[in-house]
């Protein structure tokens, strides 16, 4: 390996501080790039500003300067807006339910991040996810897999990896099954960040109220309408279309001699649609704004066999997709349960992950 420089996204948590580790450990010439991603109004981001107590940027430069290692911070405010913000509101106004971190590593983490680290002559990327990459005979090409993380392999978030970039990017994590073999190498090393506690919600919404930020972020307002089945029959009123998402029952408000649960939306009408368990199974449904990483168009001309997950904690289920038009359908071997629009449907071949899409 001619060039063992690599950029790795430092978010100023524990899994990335001990990426930096192991690349390290690993022979690699490791730079530390954190990205000024959006407005905090907590925190100043600009200039030296932007290291103020308790910023991503200022444990992550911590970390850095500890581990002597070169650290930038980039501003990409504008792209994470475009791509990943406007794209989150635009998702919830047509009653889709968004998944913003793969919207951030398809145009951020894995787009402008990669053009940024050959500015910066590193061969590679790296990040903190719980992934890997790894050499397939089947395929004669290095593959991305999940990791030995079980429930918190990330791998699902990551379908959008560009086919050419697959060997180019590094996840130093991928071989361990717990966050507490993380949190025992931090310790070891006394990392500045070895007790800073995980961070579970979306970046751009710390405290954790999507409703609140659609309303203070866009026009998207309380609105009163009807909660009514399949037939139409009003069965009450609920404040917001955005406020809720298929397979939702709790929080509608409505008593039933069975439980119910939104099955759909009538944006037209501003109606809420619910139903019994049962509706919610669906066996076909249709993929938009895919990536294909291992297979071509014309594999799906005749359907290729794969797992298909429909949302980051769900069990892959077994199934088969094919080419439509400009889509791909789904078909499961067997009916799943809410499958939502604006959700990714991820597909693998067994470990390997093969390509994913936006449920449509």
């Amino acid at each position: 390996m001619d060039n063992k420089k690599v950029l790795l996204g430092m978010s100023g948590g524990v899994d990335s501080a001990v990426s930096a580790i192991l690349l390290k450990e690993q022979g690699y010439e490791v730079v530390g790039v954190t990205l000024e991603l959006y407005e905090n109004k907590a925190l100043p981001l600009r200039g030296e500003e932007f290291y103020s107590k308790g910023s991503p940027a200022a444990d992550a430069k911590k970390v850095c300067d500890f581990l002597g290692i070169e650290h930038h911070v980039m501003s990409f405010k504008e792209a994470f807006k475009k791509h990943v913000i406007d794209n989150f509101i635009c998702e919830y106004k047509n009653c889709r339910t968004p998944n913003p971190c793969i919207q951030c590593n398809k145009f951020l983490k894995f787009g402008v991040m990669y053009e940024k680290a050959k500015e910066l002559g590193c061969e590679y990327i790296a990040t903190g996810h719980y992934a890997k990459t790894e050499y397939s005979d089947k395929y004669g090409c290095t593959v991305l897999t999940k990791s030995n993380a079980g429930k918190k392999d990330q791998s699902y978030v990551l379908y959008n990896l560009p086919k050419d970039m697959v060997d180019k990017v590094l996840f130093p994590l991928g071989e361990f099954q717990d966050k507490s073999e993380i949190r025992a190498i931090a310790e070891k090393y006394n990392l500045p960040v070895a007790k800073k506690p995980d961070s579970e919600d979306i970046c751009f919404i710390p405290d954790g109220d999507y409703k609140k930020f659609l309303e203070e972020n866009s026009d998207i307002k309380s609105k009163e309408g009807n909660i009514v089945d399949k037939t139409g029959k009003v069965l009450g009123k609920h404040s917001g279309l955005y406020k809720h998402t298929i397979g939702q029952r709790k929080g509608l408000g409505i008593s039933n001699p069975v439980p119910l649960f939104v099955v759909g939306f009538d944006v037209i009408k501003n109606e809420l649609i619910v139903g019994e368990e049962a509706e919610l199974y669906t066996k076909e449904f249709e993929v938009e704004n895919y990536n294909l990483i291992l297979i071509d168009e014309t594999d799906l001309e005749k359907g290729v066999d794969c797992e298909i997950k429909i949302r980051y904690a769900a069990q892959p289920a077994n199934g088969k997709i094919l080419k439509i038009d400009s889509k791909i359908k789904v078909v499961f071997d067997e009916p799943q349960k809410s499958v939502t629009p604006g959700q990714s449907a991820v597909f693998y071949d067994g470990e390997i992950l093969i390509g994913g899409g936006i449920i449509k």
